[in-house]
């Protein structure tokens, strides 16, 4: 009964929402992984994109005039990793605040001698917790340059994986999956490539991605979705378990 109930008022919202024709082929034009599916998920994926544009509140930075057509691009690439997962998955934060390019957060670090330094990285996205996503616009529009890359499914996967508590690159897995089959493929995979990063090999996936667990998996799923015939050809397994993770087949 709560499922119909929810499922009435997902499509109320919708009816009384919705997203112009226009605007959403435009954004199916500049986002790959959506371009790719099928009618149905498309429809679907649209279906999510709307709520996701009522339910999350996109907040532009430094005078930046966030245009229509880029809020739905925006929806469009974060409800692409949830397109069969649902909405639910993305409760218990709100907020999307977009810069208008990389931005660098100032935030104090305290070094091995204990002296307080200001971090000074710039970013193209990032993921607070229960907190918002940021992310820079730029970016977002430049997805197609850059084969693979997708800061708004990056940062999304980071969300995902802070279901359970910090994100560490083990999002809550489903129940008939097999928690210690993913902690020896994902192992398996990272010490493979720290490996062929050590011998000096081009990687797979941006070596970014080995900065940390769950930056691997973040990386690894924006490839999932934007490179998928790149991820099964050399991580095969890792591309197995996102399959059973997301509940897609992107090829």
């Amino acid at each position: 009964m709560f499922e119909k109930i929810r499922n009435w008022r997902l499509r109320r919202s919708i009816a009384r929402h919705p997203i112009d024709e226009s605007l959403w082929l435009g954004a199916l034009q500049r986002c790959t992984s959506a371009r790719r599916l099928g009618a149905s998920d498309q429809a679907t994926l649209r279906m999510l994109a709307t709520a996701f544009l009522e339910r999350k509140s996109l907040e532009p930075t430094r005078d930046l005039q966030l245009e229509d057509a880029d809020r739905v691009l925006i929806a469009a690439h974060a409800c692409v990793p949830i397109l069969k997962l649902g909405m639910d998955w993305y409760d218990g934060w709100r907020s999307i605040i977009v810069y208008p390019d990389a931005f660098i957060p100032r935030r104090p670090q305290t070094d091995a001698a204990g002296v307080v330094h200001q971090t000074s990285t710039m970013l193209a996205g990032e993921a607070w917790g229960r907190g918002p996503v940021i992310l820079s616009l730029a970016n977002v529009l430049n997805v197609d340059r850059k084969p693979g890359h997708n800061v708004v499914i990056h940062e999304m996967a980071h969300k995902l994986d802070m279901l359970n508590g910090d994100a560490n690159g083990f999002p809550p897995l489903h129940r008939r999956m097999d928690r210690r089959v993913w902690s020896q493929v994902f192992s398996s995979a990272w010490d493979h490539l720290r490996d062929e990063q050590r011998n000096g090999a081009d990687l797979p996936l941006d070596p970014y991605a080995l900065e940390s667990p769950a930056e691997f998996f973040a990386v690894a799923s924006e490839q999932f979705f934007e490179s998928p015939a790149t991820l099964r050809q050399h991580l095969p397994e890792v591309y197995r378990q996102l399959e059973l993770f997301y509940r897609q087949h992107p090829l």
